[in-house]
This record gives structure tokens, sequence and C-alpha cells, in this order.
């Protein structure tokens, strides 16, 4: 996560750089393409922390997945007796 921030600060230096290079003479036009850069950036940091947060709840959910597996087996077990003897108790059509 660290170095996904770094790449994105980098990532914005460079095309800070780059814009203040496209208009030398015109302060009014880098501000503007500073502000559009900086929104890009943070647009780019939001989905990245969307993905982590994403990752966290799928380790989350793998896990509590892996620790529940074995009553989710009984539980099955025990739904499919109830429902054999519901179907025996069902009167033939």
């Amino acid at each position: 996560m660290k170095a996904s921030l770094l790449f994105l600060l980098a990532c914005t230096a460079v095309l800070a750089v780059g814009a203040r290079a496209d208009t030398p003479e015109e302060p009014k036009a880098l501000v503007q393409k500073v502000q559009e850069l900086a929104q890009k950036a943070s647009a780019m940091a939001k989905d990245a922390f969307s993905r982590v947060r994403e990752s966290d709840a799928a380790q989350q959910a793998r896990q509590w997945l892996s620790e529940n597996a074995e009553l989710a087996k009984q539980r099955l077990v025990w739904l499919k007796e109830q429902l054999a003897e519901l179907w025996k108790k069902t009167p033939a059509a």
C-alpha cells in the first residue's frame, strides 16, 4: 500500500512538471492543470484505498468461511435429515 501511494505521488509530481513544461508563461493555466492533475491523483488514491478495503473484506470472508466450514457442514447434514423426515411424513399423491 505504501509503495502504491509513493507511486501515485511520483506520478503526480511528474505530471505537474509536465504541466509546467507545457505552459511556462501562463500561471493561471498552470494552476488549473495542477488542480486537474491533483484531482486525478486523488481519484486514483481513492480507487486504490477502495481496492484495499475490498481485498480486506474478501480476506475476512475467506477466514470466516474456513473457520465456520465444519459448522456449515453440520447444519447442512441436519437440514438434509429434517427434509428426509418431512418427505417421509408427506402422504403420497
